[in-house]
């Protein structure tokens, strides 16, 4: 009669109870899964800064191509 009541336990907690505690993490971690709306907000400005440089850079760059024809040349003879 023990072993019987042990091998219940056993699979109620196998078959019940760890899936149980499985699926309600994983509702927890999906609920929580997306951006708070600060993070989003911090994203977006961190993306528009980062579009801001690469502009800069692209206009930096014409104006050495216009002012230093070989610069490109040059630097990359530099760090090869």
């Amino acid at each position: 009669m023990q072993e019987f009541l042990a091998a219940a336990v056993l699979v109620g907690a196998l078959f019940v109870a760890l899936p149980a505690v499985v699926l309600h993490y994983m509702t927890k971690w999906r609920a929580a899964g997306g951006l708070k709306p600060d993070d989003e907000h911090m994203l977006e400005d961190l993306w528009r800064s980062a579009r801001k440089m690469e502009r800069r850079i692209e206009v930096l760059e014409q104006i050495l191509d216009s002012e230093a024809p070989g610069w490109r040349k040059r630097h990359d003879h530099e760090e090869g």
